[in-house]
């Protein structure tokens, strides 16, 4: 355990364009800038830990319930915007100080980042954008911006929490799929925190506890809208609002915070 520690704490990254990246990524980037998607792929373009595994699970369980002659490959990447796509993509978002706590404890167990230091030390090394993949304002502000410019279906975390056969019938619309409701309800149900926290193909568990340590934090740990107000002080809550104010500035995008 102390020598995985250790390794974790010595994790190296390299920029690509200002934003940092793991090093094996930045390493093989010339392969990714290369990479030529099929007309059809669709791309799940998230933050980290803003409902990737998630969208992932839904998009798959459309295509199992779908026309099997029309499969689509889902392609999944925590990606900038400045980065050129061959298919429309699909961005999912969430709340950003639910998605710091998140991030903070998949940093903690996964020792193929960097250690996070402690809950304060953390806070200013993601409102700086200084965690893998950047900054969360950069990634959401740039992806709402295009959203309207082209193809992009954009989805919040929140609303998936919310209404989840709303969302998951957006995702089949855009997909180009047409489900009927007791597939849509199957879906609603397999696709649901609870079950996927259950399943070893979602949940992570097969994973070596040398690359992420679940006795630490789970991989899937609570998939809930509010947990922040466990972690951030009134300080820090009152320094984040501000912070928010000024790089969101002047987007129309809306986030809940609690449901």
């Amino acid at each position: 355990m102390a020598l995985t520690s250790e390794l974790g704490k010595q994790i190296k990254l390299k920029e690509v364009e200002g934003t940092l990246l793991q090093s094996a990524t930045v390493d093989n980037w010339s392969q990714i800038q290369s990479f030529e998607a099929k007309p059809d792929d669709l791309l799940i373009c998230t933050y980290p830990k803003a409902g990737t595994t998630w969208i992932q699970e839904i998009v798959d369980m459309i295509e199992q319930n779908g026309d099997v002659e029309k499969c689509q490959r889902a392609i999944i990447q925590h990606r900038h915007p400045f980065i050129e796509w061959a298919r429309p993509p699909q961005p999912s978002a969430r709340n950003a100080k639910d998605c710091m706590v998140s991030y903070y404890h998949f940093q903690r167990m996964n020792h193929m980042l960097p250690d996070p230091g402690t809950w304060e030390e953390y806070f200013e090394t993601f409102i700086n954008g200084k965690v893998v993949w950047g900054s969360w304002f950069d990634h959401v502000k740039g992806w709402w911006e295009m959203k309207d410019r082209h193809q992009i279906l954009f989805l919040f975390y929140e609303d998936i929490k919310r209404d989840p056969k709303h969302e998951i019938r957006k995702v089949m619309q855009f997909m180009g799929k047409n489900l009927d409701e007791t597939v849509l309800d199957k879906i609603v149900q397999e696709t649901s925190f609870e079950k996927m926290k259950e399943n070893p193909m979602t949940n992570r568990s097969t994973v070596s506890k040398s690359i992420m340590d679940q006795s630490i934090s789970s991989f899937m740990r609570k998939g809930t809208v509010g947990d922040w107000k466990n972690h951030f002080t009134v300080a820090q809550n009152e320094r984040f609002d501000e912070i928010y104010r000024k790089k969101m500035e002047g987007t129309s995008i809306n986030f809940c915070m609690e449901l």
